[in-house]
C-alpha cells in the first residue's frame, strides 16, 4: 500500500501530494507548484474526488495498477531535471472509450482557451482518433511539462487503433500526411506496432509529431540501428544504454551466445521518432524506451540501473532518489513498478537527455519476483 494512503484519501489528494514534493525536487517555486497542483486536479476531472478505497476510475492502461497519472524526470548534465505528469483527463468515463475521448478533447480545449494556444492540428485528426465507437486501449492522454511561470508544455497522445489495429499503420499514415508529412511515414523502421501518436501543443520551440512503434524481442544491436533522424546518433551509446536497463550481456560475455539472453523477452520496448520539419520527410528525433519494471526484480535493482544510466551519460542521480522518495515512502526493494520506464532521448539540436518513468502506485503496488526468466536461467547453468 502507499505510504501517503490513510483513512479517506482521495486521488486528487493523493496525486497532488506527489506532484508537491517533486516540484521541489525539480526546483520550481510555490507559485508554480500551487498552479501545477491545480491543474492536475482539473485534468483529473471528477475522478479526483474519488476515494482511493474504491477502484480505480477506469481500467486504464496509463500505469499497471490504473492509476490515471504518471510522472517523469527528464535529465540533463549539470541542472534540476524538468518534470512532466502523464494523465488520462477522460478516466472519470470509466471503461466508455468514445466518452473517455470526448472529455479528452474537452480538457484540451479548455487548456487552450486558458493558455492561449491552438488546437488546430488537433482538430484536423478528430475524425481518424476519435470514431463513433472506437477500439483499442485509450482514447487520449496529455503530458503537461511542468515549467517555471506556471504555464505548461502540452503534448497529447493519441491511439492509432482507434478505427482498429489492422488499419493503425493507415491511421498513421493519414494522420503524417494532414499535418504535412507526406513522406515521413516511408521513413520510419519496421516494427509490430503502433502504440501512441503524439503532438506536441502551444508553446514550444519546433513543436514535434511523434510516432511511437513496439518492438517485440528487441536486441541492444537493433536498437542501434533502428534511427532514422540526421545525423544519426551514435549506436555505441544507444547499444550500451539498452543493456544497461536492460541488464543485457555484452559481446563476449558469459551467456551472451544462449538463444534470449541478449534480447527483451517480456513486455517490449518502444521507439519514439518525432518530426519537426516537412521537407526531408525524416525524423529530427529518436527514443529508445525500455520497460525496465519487467526486466528487474524490485525496484531496487531498477534504481540502480537508472543511476549507471544517469552516471554513464554525465547526469547527477541524487535527485532521482529525492523523486522516488517524494513519489512514495517505501522501500524500494518491497514492490515492482515505481520506475517503469527508462528512455533515452536524442533530438536534433539539443543535449542528450535521460528520461526516468515513475508510476504514481495510487492504487496498488506490485510485489517484488523472486526471480526472472531467461537470465537466471542462464546463469544457472554457467
Amino acid at each position: 500500500m502507499n505510504g501517503f494512503r490513510s483513512g479517506e484519501v482521495l486521488l486528487g489528494d493523493l496525486a497532488t501530494g506527489q506532484l508537491t514534493q517533486l516540484c521541489q525536487v525539480a526546483g520550481l517555486s510555490e507559485a508554480d507548484t500551487a498552479a501545477y497542483r491545480g491543474v492536475l486536479i482539473e485534468s483529473l476531472g471528477a475522478s479526483a474526488g474519488r476515494p482511493l478505497a474504491l477502484p480505480p476510475p477506469s481500467r486504464t492502461f496509463l500505469s499497471d495498477d490504473h492509476s490515471p497519472v504518471e510522472f517523469s524526470l527528464a535529465f540533463l548534465p549539470g541542472r534540476a531535471p524538468d518534470l512532466r505528469v502523464l494523465v488520462e483527463p477522460g478516466c472519470s468515463s470509466g471503461d466508455d472509450l468514445a466518452e473517455n475521448g470526448r472529455a479528452g478533447l474537452q480538457a484540451i480545449h479548455a487548456m487552450a482557451d486558458r493558455w492561449g494556444f491552438s488546437t488546430n492540428q488537433l482538430d484536423r485528426l478528430e475524425d481518424l482518433f476519435f470514431p463513433g465507437s472506437p477500439q483499442g486501449p485509450l482514447a487520449l492522454w496529455c503530458a503537461l511539462e511542468l515549467r517555471p511561470g506556471g504555464v505548461p508544455g502540452v503534448k497529447v497522445y493519441l491511439n492509432p487503433s482507434a478505427n482498429g489495429a489492422d488499419r493503425a499503420a493507415e491511421t498513421i499514415r493519414e494522420a503524417l500526411a494532414r499535418l504535412g508529412h507526406h513522406q515521413a511515414f516511408d521513413s520510419l523502421p519496421r516494427a509490430e506496432g503502433f502504440p501512441f501518436f503524439a503532438l506536441d501543443l502551444g508553446d514550444w520551440d519546433a513543436p514535434r509529431v511523434k510516432v511511437y512503434l513496439k518492438h517485440p524481442g528487441l536486441s541492444p544491436t537493433e536498437a542501434g540501428s533502428l534511427a532514422r533522424m540526421t545525423p544519426a546518433p551514435g549506436r555505441e551509446g544507444l547499444e550500451e544504454f539498452f543493456r544497461t536497463a536492460g541488464d543485457l550481456p555484452a559481446p563476449g560475455e558469459l551467456g551472451a551466445d544462449d538463444e534470449g539472453t541478449d534480447r527483451l523477452t517480456g513486455r517490449p520496448a518502444l521507439t519514439c521518432h518525432s518530426f519537426t520539419e516537412t521537407a526531408s520527410g525524416l525524423p529530427s528525433g529518436y527514443t529508445l524506451h525500455v520497460p525496465v519494471r519487467d526486466y528487474v526484480r524490485h525496484d531496487g535493482e531498477a534504481r540502480e540501473r537508472a543511476v549507471a544510466v544517469l552516471r554513464g551519460n554525465g547526469m547527477d542521480s541524487t535527485a532521482l532518489d529525492r523523486a522516488l522518495a517524494a513519489v512514495s515512502p517505501r522501500p524500494l526493494g518491497d514492490g515492482v513498478g515505481l520506475i517503469a520506464y527508462l528512455a533515452l532521448v536524442h533530438q536534433r539540436g539539443r543535449p542528450l537527455r535521460v528520461t526516468v518513468y515513475v508510476s504514481s502506485e495510487a492504487y496498488e503496488t506490485r510485489p517484488p519476483r523472486e526471480t526472472l526468466p531467461t537470465r537466471d536461467r542462464v546463469r544457472a547453468r554457467l
